[in-house]
């Protein structure tokens, strides 16, 4: 796995947001927007559970070709047994909003 570190945000292509690594693997993203996120969730259709090990990991928008997208929520196994899923999140920084992958703790 490549790891790419910058100190300093890097433009990517649009003003409107801006990419950067730091220090995590380099398909890991800091995402930072001037849109505001949409308010509301998309209503998903759950299917059955796999296993009773699988995990239900919801549906959340994220920034891709410069604009907001849609990923469907999924079941998903975890790494190890007791691992949470922590989901992703939009958090409001000034005049723009930051995306905070999800990730197993």
């Amino acid at each position: 796995m490549t790891t790419t570190t910058t100190t300093n945000p890097v433009v990517v292509a649009n003003p409107t947001y801006v990419t950067t690594t730091t220090g995590v693997p380099a398909t890991t993203n800091t995402i930072i927007v001037t849109q505001t996120p949409p308010p509301m969730m998309q209503q998903e259709v759950v299917l059955a559970q796999p296993t009773p090990q699988h995990v239900w990991i919801a549906g959340f928008w994220t920034w891709r070709d410069n604009q907001y997208q849609w990923m469907a929520g999924h079941w998903e196994l975890p790494p190890s047994s007791g691992s949470v899923w922590v989901p992703p999140r939009w958090s409001q920084e000034g005049n723009a909003y930051r995306f905070y992958e999800g990730y197993w703790q």
